[in-house]
């Protein structure tokens, strides 16, 4: 399958919030100032609904639109992927159609959840599926939230369908990371990305492909710098840049007391950094009251910020 994206896919690509007034409601605005500003921070693509994104506390209407105003945000400038995961077959099929429709670039795609499926029925589901998708597929390996990790082996099985073309761990574990990676050694187009930004460093420098992650929703510069600097193997910066990263991820995510407290807090600076109009967050959850919002403030001003920017 021709894709609109050079293989393997590589470099910062964030997983964006989605910028809500509401439970039915997409705060457009919030959408254009954030992609724009993505955009300026020099990010190398644009991932919707994904973990960050809120996907599963959405409604289908919802995430429709999400996916349909990004891509015309986005005007192609950048590759743009979409995630499908869902519980039932029938509807991630329905959105990759609506993806390729408003002109996404690939779909990324985690197991079915609720029912944890063994080893050989999440290859045999990922046979089913992929063939009927009308984008590249991005294998997705979330165990916190899914149940289920896909094995390295699994991996290699699946990615034998031409039109997987990439993975993203968010497992938090390196050693599984590299396994993943040496496992898919014979496939220098298939891109190895990974999800929290505390390893991205360490993960590029070993021959990982890129990050998806969720601070370059504020500082995509910061990332987009981090990145670079493992790719060239400048250690010095690399060393200098995680330093900050480790400091937004020990402060920013860690205000509340719960599983939801790096959305919230991810939100909550978004909306006090002027980039989202509002931290609403989906329900089951619900955004940081006054003295949390206290402490994100003082998160965000112990960090060498100015004029709005994160000085690197």
């Amino acid at each position: 399958m021709e894709t609109n994206f050079k293989k393997p896919l590589s470099g910062i690509i964030p997983p964006l919030v989605t910028p809500l007034v509401d439970n039915e409601t997409l705060d457009v605005e919030s959408l254009e100032r954030l992609i724009e500003h993505l955009i300026a921070g020099g990010v190398h693509g644009l991932f919707v609904l994904g973990t960050t994104g809120e996907e599963q506390s959405l409604s289908y209407e919802v995430r429709k639109q999400m996916i349909k105003e990004s891509c015309r945000i986005n005007r192609g400038r950048l590759p743009l992927l979409a995630c499908i995961t869902d519980t039932s077959i029938v509807e991630s099929i329905k959105l990759a159609r609506v993806a390729a429709d408003c002109g996404a670039d690939g779909v990324v795609s985690a197991p079915p959840y609720y029912f944890a499926t063994g080893q050989p029925e999440l290859a045999q589901f990922y046979e089913e599926l992929v063939p009927q998708l009308p984008l590249p597929v991005f294998l997705y390996n979330m165990p916190s939230h899914v149940k289920v990790s896909f094995a390295p082996d699994t991996v290699k099985r699946i990615a034998e369908l031409e039109q997987v073309v990439g993975f993203k761990d968010s497992s938090a574990n390196a050693v599984y990371f590299q396994s993943v990676m040496y496992k898919m050694q014979h496939r220098p187009d298939f891109a190895m990305l990974v999800g929290p930004e505390e390893i991205t460093g360490e993960c590029v420098l070993l021959g990982g492909d890129g990050g998806i992650n969720g601070g370059a929703n504020m500082f995509p510069e910061l990332y987009v710098g981090m990145y670079n600097a493992a790719k060239n193997r400048d250690i010095e910066t690399v060393l200098k840049l995680q330093q900050l990263i480790m400091q937004i991820s020990t402060s920013i995510y860690t205000v509340g007391k719960h599983g939801s407290s790096y959305l919230k807090g991810l939100k909550c600076a978004l909306s006090i950094l002027g980039i989202i109009n509002d931290d609403f967050v989906a329900s089951p959850f619900y955004k940081f009251e006054a003295p949390e919002r206290a402490r994100i403030q003082e998160a965000l001003n112990a960090l060498p910020i100015k004029d709005g920017k994160l000085c690197i």
